[in-house]
């Protein structure tokens, strides 16, 4: 599963090469789809007016929903001081889950702001579609 975080989130929205050329590759394979933790929809539509209508335009977009399960843990994840609801809720939603047996990769454009453990991809790095 490959998700974006809110840097990625505004990155797609505002023309990221990479990530735009990602959309529209995984738009044409069935099953593939980049999925956008709904807590970081939110935080970049706070940040800047009608971005979530540019990224909810991709065909491969969907949005990874906060259900009662995903909203205590991330609650938790807030109160133990992992970062704010959208960082917590796409660590929530990189975290194995029963509906996903792959390994999720969380693009990002802050690495930093994840723990040890999570596969993260930095939005400007060289190889982030897999070609050196």
């Amino acid at each position: 599963m490959i998700i974006l975080d809110t840097s990625a989130v505004k990155a797609l929205a505002n023309g990221h090469k990479t990530l735009n050329l990602l959309a529209g590759n995984m738009a044409h394979t069935p099953g593939d789809r980049l999925n956008v933790p709904a807590m970081c929809l939110m935080q970049a539509e706070a940040d800047e007016e009608n971005i979530s209508r540019r990224v909810l335009a991709f065909s491969s977009v969907i949005v990874d929903t906060l259900d009662t399960m995903a909203s205590v843990s991330v609650g938790t994840m807030i109160r133990d001081g992992y970062g704010g609801p959208d960082t917590c809720h796409a660590l929530y939603c990189a975290l194995p889950r029963p509906e996903f047996t792959g390994m999720s990769i969380l693009l990002t454009g802050n690495e930093d702001a994840y723990p040890p453990g999570i596969v993260t991809v930095d939005i400007d790095s060289p190889g982030m579609l897999g070609f050196p």
